[in-house]
C-alpha cells in the first residue's frame, strides 16, 4: 500500500520556474534601484535567538505570543523562525561593530516566518525586501529613504498613496499617551473587544485599528501632531517640504503609529485599495531607539519593508507577468552514438553564452514533442547520418529560418540566422584546466 502523499506545509508555497521567472525579475529591478542609492545586500541567518524578537518587538505583542515558529534545539536553546528582518539586521550590526563610525545602508531580501491563518495573499512562509540605515538622523535620510520606496513602486508599476505621520520624541509620546489615555476610557465600552484588552498597555494601537467604530473613535482623538516637541515639530515640517521638493504626494494620517517603544519620529506607508479593501504596500520608519535597546550604542536608524509577494500580486492585476526564458536551441540525438557529439556542441556553444538544452536518445517524434515544449528559438537533430557526413539542419520553431551545413559549422549557421554570440562567460576564459596548466 502507498504511503500517504506529503504535503508542503500549510501556508507555505512551492514556487516553480514559471512563477520564478517574475520573482527573478522583480529581485534583479530590486537590486538595481538599490545600488543606484548605494544599498549594500546583508544576508541574514534565518534563525535567530528567540530573546532578540523578545526584546525587539515586544513579548507582549502577538507576533510574539502568538505568530512566532519557537523550537528548543538539542542543547535548550530557544530559536525562532524570523517573523521580520529589523531585529536580525540590527544585531548583525551590533555584533560586528559595523555601525561603529560608519553609516551602513543595508537591504536584505528573503522569507520571514508567522504562523497566522493562511489567505490570500498572506502565508506562513512569505518574503520580504527589507531596507535599513543606520547613523543618520536628518530628516533629508528619512525623505531619501521614503523617496527610495517610492521608485520601488513606480517601477514596479504599482498605484499606492503615501501616507505619513509623527511619533515624536520617547517623552512627547508619554505626554501624548496620558491625553489619549483621557479620551478613550470614558468610550471604552464602545471599543472592540482587542482595543479594550491592550487599551490602558498600548492606546496607541486603538488609533491604527480597523475595526469601524474604534475607527470612528479614532477619527475624533487628540493629534500626536499637535503634541510634538519642538524639534520632532521641526524635522517632520522639514520632512514635508523635502517630499514637497521631490515631487512625491504625501497625506498626513494622525492614525498611522506603531506600538513598540523604540520607533520616534517619522513613520509611512503606501497603501492601494488594488487588492480590495485598502492595505498596506509598504511601511517602514524611524527606529532611533532599538540599537541601544539590543545592547548596542545609541544609534539612528531608520527602514522600511515590502512584500514581494504583495508587489507580484499588484503586477499581475495590470498584467505584468515574466515569462520564464527560454533556451536558444533545442539539441536532440536520435541514437546512443550521437549524443557525445551533441552534447560537445551543447557544451561549446554554452562556452560562448548560448543557452541549449538537450535530450535524447530518443525517436525523431519524440524530439519534436520535446523541442516545441522546450519553446526553443531553434532545433537541431543529429544522428547516425550527421555523424556519417550528412548535413545537420538548424530550423527555427516558430519562423522560416533554416540552415544546413557541417556539424563542426553550428556557430556559422546560428550566426547566419541572426544569433549574436556574447562575450565568453569567465569561467571558460580562465577554467580549472588552464589553471593548473599555468601554475
Amino acid at each position: 500500500m502507498a504511503g500517504k502523499v506529503l504535503q508542503a506545509v500549510r501556508g507555505m508555497n512551492d514556487i516553480f520556474p514559471e512563477e520564478s521567472a517574475g520573482w527573478q525579475a522583480l529581485e534583479g529591478d530590486l537590486r538595481t534601484l538599490l545600488a543606484l542609492y548605494d544599498y549594500g545586500e546583508v544576508r541574514l541567518p534565518l534563525l535567530e535567538s528567540t530573546e532578540l524578537f523578545a526584546r525587539a518587538i515586544g513579548d507582549v505583542t502577538d507576533i510574539v505570543q502568538k505568530e512566532m515558529y519557537t523550537f528548543a534545539d538539542r542543547n535548550g536553546d530557544s530559536l525562532t523562525l524570523r517573523p521580520e528582518g529589523t531585529a536580525g539586521c540590527v544585531r548583525a550590526a551590533i555584533q560586528t561593530q559595523s555601525m561603529r563610525g560608519q553609516t551602513p545602508r543595508y537591504y536584505y531580501m528573503g522569507p520571514m516566518f508567522r504562523h497566522e491563518r493562511p489567505q490570500k495573499g498572506r502565508y506562513r512562509q512569505f518574503h520580504q525586501l527589507g531596507v535599513e540605515v543606520f547613523g543618520l538622523p536628518a530628516a533629508s535620510t528619512d525623505a531619501e529613504v521614503i523617496a527610495l520606496s517610492a521608485r520601488i513602486l513606480r517601477t514596479a508599476g504599482v498605484t499606492a498613496a503615501l501616507q505619513i505621520n509623527s511619533l515624536g520624541s520617547p517623552a512627547a509620546r508619554a505626554h501624548y499617551r496620558t491625553l489619549l489615555l483621557d479620551y478613550l476610557r470614558p468610550r471604552r465600552a464602545e471599543l472592540c473587544a482587542d482595543c479594550q484588552e491592550r487599551m490602558e498597555r498600548n492606546p496607541l494601537r486603538v488609533l491604527d485599528c480597523k475595526v469601524p467604530t474604534c475607527q470612528d473613535i479614532a477619527h475624533l482623538a487628540p493629534h500626536l501632531a499637535d503634541h510634538l516637541d519642538a524639534d520632532s515639530a521641526a524635522h517632520f515640517a522639514l520632512l514635508q517640504s523635502l517630499l514637497t521638493a521631490l515631487d512625491i504626494p504625501y497625506q498626513v494620517n494622525h492614525s498611522l503609529v506603531r506600538g513598540l517603544d523604540y520607533y520616534n519620529r517619522t513613520v509611512f506607508e503606501w497603501v492601494t485599495d488594488a487588492l480590495g479593501a485598502q492595505g498596506t504596500v509598504l511601511a517602514g520608519g524611524r527606529y532611533d531607539g532599538l540599537v541601544a535597546q539590543l545592547g548596542g550604542a545609541e544609534t539612528a536608524a531608520i527602514g522600511f519593508a515590502v512584500g514581494l509577494e504583495r508587489l507580484l500580486a499588484l503586477q499581475a492585476l495590470q498584467g505584468r507577468v515574466a515569462e520564464a526564458p527560454a533556451p536558444l536551441l533545442f539539441m536532440g540525438a536520435l541514437e546512443e552514438a550521437a549524443v557525445a557529439r551533441a552534447w560537445q556542441i551543447a557544451e561549446r556553444l554554452r562556452d560562448e553564452g548560448i543557452s541549449v538544452v538537450t535530450s535524447g536518445p530518443a525517436s525523431f517524434k519524440t524530439l519534436m514533442k520535446q523541442a516545441v515544449r522546450s519553446r526553443a528559438r531553434f532545433q537541431a537533430i543529429i544522428g547516425a547520418g550527421q555523424l556519417a557526413g550528412a548535413a545537420l539542419i538548424l530550423k527555427e520553431q516558430l519562423g522560416e529560418g533554416r540552415w544546413q551545413g557541417d556539424l563542426d559549422a553550428v556557430h556559422e549557421g546560428l550566426r547566419s540566422l541572426g544569433v549574436d554570440f556574447p562575450q565568453p562567460a569567465p569561467h571558460t576564459v580562465r577554467n580549472f584546466a588552464t589553471a593548473r596548466t599555468l601554475s
